[in-house]
């Protein structure tokens, strides 16, 4: 049996936004040697500065390439970074289809494939990078028919070196899959949050946390989410076709006072949510949540994370939102469920108003 190839370096980035800068650093951190390339001399510049590597000159010869440009862009530049050398190239694009698509009888194709590391927030450009950004994170490996073995496990090696885990698949499985769990939320999310622009001073006094959790990803840059999903346009209307149906029995069930169909649009919608895997991919565990008032003030939070320490409950996940009256923040702690009243209990001997 033929080794795995190992993951030596140079490593060479092209674009240095978000994206490419965090698997930049998170290769630096391993001890790879980094090159970066970017239209934007600012970036790479910007990049360097960061840490996350050195100027591509023209003599450098990197192992493997990783093309991180915006999603109208990712079938022109892999084709050209196989053509510009004999390294492996992969790239982190949201959509894998079209790129795969793009190389497929190039000269050098078995040097490609895809991925995508399920990772980024709401920020762009390479301040907003993190060597940690991907850490435990599912990361895709798409390789289309004619990928090389070495090449997918180089990728695979990447992926690991960025702390990722790693789930293989092919292009068009992929853009099903994301078009499911990504970019029609982020639609919905848009939608949602269309409906609050304009809206009434004396409506918006009124949000809470529930608002922002569901609008929260409609933060991101339009120009970039409209690439990603124009290129997964066929996934993405299918999905939308199904939910239109949906609102259309909703719709209906409202006009009707049909409570039984709107419990069991609901009730779906509780499958939904049991349905994410839980923590480490394991089963999902009955959860409870309590609610803190914490002084909104230096320490606050410390202070109650280290009281649940000491108490032997484990937080599971939090949310603030911030009482409009009062300098106060309500904090949504996520824990166990047999562990909540328990909770509550031990948190008021110690002085915190709770509730669950």
């Amino acid at each position: 049996m033929t080794a795995a190839p190992v993951l030596a370096g140079p490593v060479e980035i092209i674009g240095t936004g978000l994206l490419g800068t965090s698997v930049a650093l998170a290769c630096r951190r391993a001890g790879l040697e980094v090159l970066l390339s970017d239209l934007d001399a600012d970036h790479v510049r910007t990049a360097t500065g960061l840490g996350a590597g050195r100027p591509r000159r023209p003599e450098d010869r990197p192992q493997l390439v990783v093309v991180a440009v915006p999603p109208d862009h990712l079938g022109e530049v892999i084709a050209s970074a196989l053509s510009a050398g004999d390294g492996v190239v992969t790239d982190v694009g949201s959509i894998k289809e079209i790129p795969a698509l793009a190389v497929a009888g190039l000269p050098g194709a078995e040097r490609y494939a895809g991925s995508h590391p399920m990772a980024g927030n709401e920020r762009s450009g390479p301040l907003a990078a993190s060597a940690t950004l991907f850490d435990g994170r599912p990361w895709a490996i798409t390789p289309h028919a004619a990928s090389s073995p070495d090449a997918v496990e180089l990728v695979r090696a990447l992926a690991e070196v960025c702390g990722g885990v790693v789930a293989e698949m092919t292009p068009a499985e992929h853009d099903r899959a994301v078009a499911r769990i990504s970019h029609v939320p982020h639609l919905m999310a848009a939608l949602t949050a269309g409906r609050l622009a304009g809206a009434p001073a004396e409506h918006l006094a009124l949000s809470g946390q529930g608002v922002r959790d569901v609008t929260r990803v409609a933060g991101g840059d339009p120009d970039l989410y409209s690439q990603i999903v124009g290129g997964n346009a066929t996934a993405v209307a299918e999905l939308l076709g199904e939910l239109r149906a949906e609102i259309d029995t909703l719709l209906a069930a409202l006009t009707e006072g049909d409570r039984t169909s709107i419990e069991a649009i609901l009730r779906r919608g509780n499958a939904g949510t049991t349905a994410i895997p839980a923590k480490h991919g394991g089963p999902i565990r009955p959860m409870a949540s309590v609610f803190v008032a914490v002084p909104d003030a230096p320490g606050g939070l410390a202070r109650l994370f280290a009281d649940a320490g000491e108490i032997g409950v484990n937080i599971e996940d939090v949310r603030i939102d911030h009482d409009p009256g009062r300098q106060v923040g309500i904090v949504e702690v996520v824990v166990d469920a047999a562990a909540a009243d328990g909770l509550v209990a031990a948190l008021g001997s110690r002085g915190w108003a709770s509730h669950s």
